[in-house]
């Protein structure tokens, strides 16, 4: 039974205590990564028969396979993932910046470059759970950065081979070159390169413990989104929203997996024990039942608040990956939200909606870094470069003041710098 605490009563240390994840494999990772990085595809084949029981003969996937599974999926999934991508194309596309230059009146220029970084590494779970719509959400915003090459690691299924549906969304997405290989090994394949993956200047997708200690590891060599942590969600309702649409939305992250957490946080507690006793119920008939009841009975939380004001107040203490707003005339309580990685709006928008279809990207941070960190956008695949043009009008104008600044840090290589070029002009 999921528990139901009341905001003003219970201690805060229970109210914001968080799901996390206590095992280390800091080392096993650590000893992969600098094996990979020593043999490379050798060591990638050995990893993949040892971790996900197949004999791969072939790294890469050949283009002729993701065309012919976008050919294989039936008609209406092939529909369905361009209608998807179509909506996260559309959303994305707003993102796209360019840079700026200003001059002056005494000829000097000052400017900002933004370019895409060259290959974009994407990770895409599978194995007992394959999500095509990862490579939908990582892959599109790579494209309208301009990225030169994007490229896909995907662990292969028990037949040895990536799942045609991963394979068909790939082909939607654009995505220039898939390899069969997952795990820490396959990060650390983009991280340094080996014979046939190239080395990638950014890395993003989601994994489990040992694909995000990976990523945590290479950071310092390559560019990464975030370290992900267990899926959550967290919704805010008034006693009018109805308990089973509230429980459905609840379960819909607790059966990702065991360490997920699912929050509803209400001012009505009729609707606080309706949905507790509501998630029971689905909790019976859910194919995942025993992940979802895990997640909801350790990590599950009702809380009653005295107020819509003081549940955004909690919630932006808890920062969560998503956060339903569950009530009516939701815009006028947007502006006081500020920690969420993605928030949906009013009673007709569940969590699932942005997982597939809505547009906005579903790669979002987790474990409170929603207080510091953004969703997935084309920023993460572009970088930038700043320079300035000064004519020597200009400079002789301002090298004193370079100089007085200079010395007054004690550098006085820096001061001479600024003034050398008067006294030789």
């Amino acid at each position: 039974m999921i528990r139901i605490m009341d905001y003003s009563t219970v201690p805060e240390s229970e109210i914001f205590s968080r799901s996390s994840s206590s095992k280390d494999v800091s080392a096993p990772v650590a000893a992969i990564i600098a094996d990979v990085r020593s043999r490379g595809d050798e060591a990638l084949k050995q990893y993949t028969l040892r971790f996900d029981g197949v004999e791969i003969l072939s790294i890469e996937v050949p283009r002729s396979e993701i065309e012919a599974a976008a050919k294989a999926v039936d008609k209406t999934f092939l529909e369905v993932l361009e209608k998807a991508a179509d909506n996260i194309r559309t959303y994305h596309s707003r993102q796209v910046r360019k840079g700026f230059e200003i001059k002056q009146a005494d000829g000097v220029v000052l400017g900002q470059k933004i370019i895409p970084v060259s290959v974009a590494g994407i990770y895409v779970p599978g194995g007992t759970a394959a999500y095509p719509s990862t490579v939908l959400m990582d892959t599109i915003p790579a494209k309208l950065a301009g990225v030169g090459q994007v490229v896909m690691v995907s662990p292969p299924g028990k037949n040895g081979k990536i799942g045609t549906d991963v394979l068909a969304a790939a082909y939607v997405a654009g995505v220039d070159r898939v390899f069969n290989v997952g795990g820490a090994q396959a990060i650390a394949a983009l991280a340094y390169g080996t014979q046939t993956i190239p080395k990638a200047d950014k890395i993003v997708g989601p994994g489990n413990i040992f694909v995000a200690e990976a990523k945590k590891q290479v950071s310092s060599e390559v560019g990464i989104d975030m370290i992900a942590g267990p899926s959550e969600i967290l919704i805010i309702s008034d006693g009018l929203s109805s308990p089973q649409v509230v429980a459905a939305d609840m379960l819909s992250q607790a059966e990702h997996d065991r360490n997920a957490s699912a929050v509803l946080i209400t001012t009505s507690s009729d609707l606080a024990e309706k949905v507790a006793s509501e998630l029971e119920k689905q909790l019976s008939v859910l194919p995942r039942e025993e992940i979802a009841r895990d997640s909801i009975q350790t990590n599950g939380k009702i809380i009653i608040a005295s107020s819509i004001e003081q549940a955004i107040e909690i919630s932006d203490r808890i920062a969560p990956e998503h956060l339903e707003l569950c009530v009516d005339n939701p815009f006028d309580y947007l502006d006081r939200i500020r920690n969420a990685g993605s928030v949906f709006l009013g009673r007709n928008c569940p969590e699932a909606l942005g997982d597939y279809m809505a547009g906005p990207n579903h790669t979002l941070p987790t474990s409170g870094t929603a207080r510091f960190s953004s969703p997935l956008s084309v920023d993460d695949f572009v970088k930038k470069y700043q320079y300035t043009y000064y004519t020597d009008k200009a400079l002789s104008g301002i090298a004193d003041d370079i100089a007085f600044f200079a010395r007054r840090e004690g550098l006085e290589a820096h001061a001479r710098s600024a003034l050398v070029r008067k006294e030789v002009s």
